[in-house]
């Protein structure tokens, strides 16, 4: 099944050029996912196909008004349609809603611009997403990242080892990674890793990715019921135990 994304922007070259190449390109020339990206100034109104009016009550910027919001909806929403709305007072995008989209069969996004939405838009959608505690000039640039995350988890658009031990598959931070040569500048690659011991490398994977979470995301361990093993290895780590 292909997974059907349609994007609404104010600036539809802002994405029609990343999502053109490398994976995302490749994922829609394999059938896995079609992208369409629709101009919203298509709905305006007037002859000036105006989007965005001043702010009721006074303030700086502007807002998208509703109406061309509306009609454009009208037209691509189906019945099968998840609605989300990039804005920076949304939930938080993590790997799970990644996970979640990527089991959809058409995601309609609206990149809002400027101050924001009016408010009654907000009735229109079914998720509000954000990227992060911080706010852009506009929805585009987060519909990417959103896109981007959630076609690669299609069957058959990478590797699937290559998802199932990344960053967050598990809650966890993925493990260091090394490649040639064997020695750089001093440092040089963990002796397990060409070891040939499979359940060592297994073992030692898991461990220095319990470690990278617990250095640098902490949250992402606090009241987890972690399994048996994953608790030994944090004991390990907190005696200064290296062994494989």
């Amino acid at each position: 099944m292909t997974l059907e994304i349609d994007v609404i922007a104010l600036f539809p070259q802002m994405l029609e050029g990343p999502l053109a190449a490398s994976i995302p390109a490749r994922i829609q020339e394999q059938g896995l996912a079609s992208v369409r990206v629709h101009d919203l100034r298509r709905w305006g109104i007037g002859r000036h196909r105006s989007v965005d009016d001043y702010t009721y009550g006074g303030g700086a910027g502007m807002v998208l008004r509703p109406e061309p919001v509306a009609a454009a909806l009208a037209e691509l929403r189906r019945s099968d349609s998840l609605v989300v709305l990039l804005d920076a007072a949304g939930e938080v995008f993590r790997q799970e809603t990644a996970e979640r989209l990527a089991n959809g069969s058409h995601l309609l996004f609206l990149c809002p611009r400027y101050e924001g939405v009016d408010e009654r838009i907000r009735a229109m959608v079914d998720l509000e997403l954000s990227i992060g505690d911080y706010v852009l000039t506009g929805g585009e640039l987060p519909a990417l990242v959103v896109i981007d995350a959630v076609m690669r988890l299609l069957p058959g658009a990478i590797d699937a080892d290559s998802t199932a031990e990344e960053s967050h598959a598990a809650g966890l931070l993925e493990y260091p990674q090394y490649t040639r040569p064997p020695s750089f500048e001093g440092r040089e690659v963990p002796a397990v890793l060409v070891s040939g011991d499979h359940a060592a490398v297994r073992r030692w994977r898991l461990r220095e990715s319990l470690r990278r979470t617990l250095e640098r995301r902490p949250d992402l361990l606090e009241g987890r019921d972690l399994p048996v093993e994953q608790r030994r290895l944090l004991d390990e780590i907190g005696r200064g135990d290296e062994r494989a």
